[in-house]
């Protein structure tokens, strides 16, 4: 299923993405730092939610608390635990 998050606290406005069965693909960031977004979404293509999150969460990016790729690791997590209660 396709999914859509709205980040806060960085510069990208959206993440899109798709999870199927724990695995996410075709991410895309809309805004933030085109080439190392582009390069975050084909390294952790087909990985599960738990792999993005033991790699991304808590990263951050200069002085905010938060980062692109933290970001991610909370938007796929959202997206499956949403799915998990359906």
């Amino acid at each position: 299923m396709r999914y859509s998050y709205q980040p806060r606290g960085i510069c990208a406005m959206q993440i899109n993405f798709d999870l199927n069965d724990n695995i996410v693909s075709n991410i895309e960031f809309i805004g933030g730092c085109n080439g190392n977004l582009k390069a975050i979404s084909k390294l952790v293509d087909g990985w599960t939610v738990e792999q993005i999150e033991d790699k991304l969460r808590g990263n951050t990016c200069g002085r905010k608390p938060t980062s692109c790729a933290d970001q991610l690791a909370v938007a796929v997590r959202t997206a499956y635990d949403k799915e998990q209660a359906s």
